[in-house]
């Protein structure tokens, strides 16, 4: 199948962001230059498995060049940009560092048709295979990114105390609890 290539270098922004209320957020990766905004839906673990990632990349690379990694600049607080329209739902994503221009590159994949041909159009520029964004940052834009992702991430519900499931604004029966009481959110005495 033929793809359609969303292909950032350096966008202006690149983050994440979501939409709805804690519950029900659907959870964006959202590229934007001058001409265009490009987003795509994902799980919030996927959000939290590329956070982590992408800092193990960061530090591996600076040990390695013996650089130190810049800090988060001013946070981006800014709401995802409009339209938010909904490429594709990421099914797999890669990383990697090019050597030679010192830059990190990211991609969300759309599902592919098989197995096989996920990992043969990941990371690779073949015109057949499933949909894809693909940015290319610099450090400091990856540093930005990670820091805002983990600032979405926890802007969720609490975790429960007892068992670290998501605590609903009313409670929830807890599993530790074998369901005999509602636990509260915390600090609420009970």
């Amino acid at each position: 199948m033929s793809r359609q290539f969303f292909f950032f270098d350096q966008p202006r922004r690149f983050v994440v962001g979501t939409v709805g209320q804690p519950g029900e957020r659907v959870f964006y990766l959202q590229a934007a230059d001058d001409s265009r905004i490009v987003s795509v839906a994902l799980e919030k673990a996927q959000v939290s498995v590329l956070a982590e990632r992408l800092e193990q990349l960061l530090g591996e690379v600076a040990s390695r060049s013996g650089f130190e990694l810049p800090e988060a600049v001013a946070p981006d607080t800014d709401p995802l940009e409009s339209p938010i329209d909904e490429e594709f739902r990421v099914a797999a994503m890669g990383l990697a560092y090019d050597t030679d221009s010192g830059m990190i590159l990211v991609e969300a994949q759309a599902p592919a048709e098989s197995a096989e041909e996920a990992e043969a159009s990941l990371l690779e520029d073949t015109d057949e295979g499933p949909d894809a964004l693909r940015v290319r940052l610099a450090h400091q834009a990856a540093v930005d990114f990670v820091e805002r992702a983990r600032r979405v991430i926890a802007a969720g519900r609490p975790p429960c105390p007892l068992c670290n499931e998501p605590l609903d604004p009313a409670g929830h029966v807890c599993p530790r609890s074998n369901g005999y009481r509602r636990q509260a959110r915390l600090g609420s005495g009970d």
